[in-house]
């Protein structure tokens, strides 16, 4: 198989901006484009394939004709695709949210999984903030009284972030992402997410948003077991490119390339690869085909293509799963 374009599924969101279309060039149909999910393969958004053999067809009609040579060997037909790939325009401030682990989800949610995410900062706006985790000490108990009394602003933990800044979101793990950023989003093929607070704002049809404060509560991390820290890459140097690994959990890798001049890729595993372009003008090119990536793109690597080159200067976001 040859790499595989997609075209997004738009998300509308209340607190959405235009970043999209002004920084990646996207021609975004909303106002408030909150989210553009890049690859998706779920029952509330499906991505599709832009062009080639396969063109017009849903990320899930795709997985039904060729899941094994896109996913590799460990792919049975009618498993879930594993990730959810988003870029993220936050113009306002999200809501205080956490996610379930499997565990939970297994117990508590109807087809979906948990959700361990990660964040990659394409534009912040000077003095931007993540919000990631709880202040030092911050019991149930403090954390619920704060919910109750509208003061939980008082004990979550903000960390100023720029561009090129990562921040590993494992289930369970009290997060929000601040105004003015646009964000990758690289996480479990869920949608679950409990809503702890909201700022007192009211949603896109004018009624206040649902809050899912119990559920928040018996998921949510107050051992400080997440780190609250950015993430520190390693750091390959290789020629023609720069390797930077941010992440590497049981569900995904998170890695940025910097391309100056050639990435070749050859024999590697029987897994699939994500690649969301952030900056330049690249190709990529196999034995016999040659196309061109430009900023905001999203494209998969085939498990079954196992030689291919990109080539030109630019940045790229990449992540895949090892095993599946």
């Amino acid at each position: 198989m040859k790499p595989i374009f997609f075209n997004p599924d738009y998300k509308e969101r209340v607190w959405g901006g235009k970043k999209m279309a002004t920084v990646l060039n996207k021609s975004i149909p909303f106002e408030q484009t909150g989210e553009s999910w890049e690859i998706a393969c779920h029952q509330k958004g499906q991505s599709t394939i832009r062009f080639g053999e396969y063109e017009g067809l849903s990320m899930e009609e795709l997985l039904l004709q060729k899941g094994e040579s896109i996913l590799g060997e460990a792919f049975k037909r009618g498993d879930k695709f594993p990730l959810l790939i988003k870029f993220i325009d936050a113009k306002e401030k999200l809501s205080v949210q956490v996610h379930p682990d499997d565990a939970y989800a297994k117990r508590h949610e109807k087809d979906e999984y948990g959700k361990s995410e990660a964040w990659y900062v394409i534009q912040a706006d000077s003095g931007s903030k993540l919000i990631v985790g709880l202040k030092p000490g911050v019991t149930r108990e403090v954390f619920e009284k704060k919910i109750e009394t509208n003061q939980l602003e008082e004990v979550l933990n903000e960390v100023e972030v720029s561009a090129g800044d990562v921040l590993d979101i494992p289930a369970g793990l009290i997060h929000a992402i601040g105004d003015g950023i646009l964000l990758v989003e690289v996480q479990q093929n869920s949608d679950k997410t409990y809503r702890v607070y909201d700022w007192g704002r009211r949603g896109l049809d004018g009624l206040p948003r649902e809050l899912h404060v119990q559920s928040s509560l018996e998921v949510s991390d107050f051992d400080e077991k997440h780190s609250t820290k950015l993430a520190k890459p390693s750091v390959k140097n290789y020629k023609g490119y720069v390797l930077k690994e941010f992440v590497r959990n049981p569900y995904f890798v998170l890695e940025e390339l910097t391309i100056m001049e050639k990435m070749e890729s050859i024999n590697r595993g029987l897994y699939f690869e994500i690649y969301l372009c952030i900056e330049g003008e690249l190709d990529i090119e196999d034995k016999d085909i040659k196309l061109p990536i430009n900023k905001g793109d999203v494209f998969m690597i085939p498990a079954d293509l196992q030689h291919y080159n990109i080539k030109g200067s630019g940045k790229l976001i990449r992540t895949y799963v090892e095993k599946m």
